[in-house]
């Protein structure tokens, strides 16, 4: 999802080449793959879109799989980046990376300062490892290595999938299906309570495009050498109730709507302080009801690719 985002924002760029490769083309988990790939290709910058990703029943069934995947992915390709003699990259990581409890809105500082959520700390640490990776590769070779950290993300090319998608893929499946079932009831998962902030991906990719072209002087005047990462957000956050109501009328659903308290609720807040960014001069642009409207247009005309 990101990563083809970030494609279609460069794409209009006369001055740049893009170099993509699928996950059929080249196995990231392949040190000699990954290797063989920089050898063989003149890469100046490098987006390193590429994770295992998956909502809470994911994260807890493949703890195992979240770390291990996600940890080699971003040790093989920022090592071999620097092997290369590619000056910039961008990491990509998530706001799981703060702690369950952090003061909200979580500024980047937040980071190591308490326990993570137990349902997705591999994938979490995995993240952190990678923001780690780039402020040492940084310190020790000169390299510009940046991250950025977005809220959670939805759009085009989004996961589908009916038990392992995130929230809003797995909201906008099952109340399609409800509607188009005629179904008179829709159960969501937890209480509704939490509070979730929300950013479409074309403006993830449009920040992660703006952050990795900022002057390396303003970079490092709004970061530190061992608090380097920026937020990535809308700054507005809802809570579960509400995208899920949000949801149903954005789908034409019209039954009813109950929530499973017995299932996770997950983090009780996890809303971004964007103020950092923001700063620098990017601010997020499409709002929820639109980009979840857009979402599902993309959605029914794609429908019949999903994988199940």
């Amino acid at each position: 999802m990101v990563g083809s985002a970030i494609v279609r924002q460069l794409e209009p760029c006369a001055d740049v080449e893009l170099v993509t490769r699928n996950r059929d083309e080249l196995d990231l988990l392949c040190q000699a793959e990954v290797r063989g790939f920089f050898e063989n290709e003149n890469i100046d910058q490098v987006y390193l879109a590429a994770a295992k990703v998956g909502g809470i029943h994911a994260n807890n069934a493949y703890p195992a799989e979240f770390i291990y995947e996600n940890l080699m992915i971003e040790a093989n390709i920022i090592h071999q980046s620097y092997v290369a003699g590619v000056e910039k990259l961008l990491f990509l990581g998530s706001s799981c990376i703060y702690p369950k409890m952090a003061v909200q809105p979580m500024q980047e500082s937040e980071l190591l300062q308490g326990t993570l959520e137990p349902t997705n700390e591999p994938y979490a640490i995995a993240k952190i490892t990678g923001i780690k990776l780039c402020e040492s590769y940084n310190r020790q070779y000169g390299v510009d290595y940046r991250s950025v950290m977005p809220t959670n993300l939805y759009g085009e090319n989004d996961n589908f999938h009916p038990e392992n998608s995130h929230v809003i893929p797995a909201l906008m499946r099952r109340f399609h299906l409800a509607k188009v079932k005629d179904d008179p009831v829709v159960t969501a998962w937890g209480s509704g309570t939490p509070m979730r902030e929300f950013l479409h991906v074309n403006d993830m990719a449009q920040a992660a495009v703006f952050v990795m072209n900022l002057d390396n002087a303003v970079y490092q005047r709004h970061t530190k050498p061992m608090l380097s990462h920026i937020n990535v957000g809308t700054g507005i956050d809802c809570t579960i109730k509400d995208l899920v109501e949000t949801m149903a009328r954005v789908v034409g659903y019209k039954g009813k709507i109950e929530f499973d308290a017995s299932k996770p609720d997950g983090t009780p807040r996890k809303l971004l302080d964007v103020s950092r960014l923001s700063d620098l001069g990017w601010q997020a642009s499409i709002s929820l009801e639109a980009g979840l409207a857009a979402t599902y247009d993309w959605f029914l005309e794609n429908q019949n690719n999903f994988r199940t």
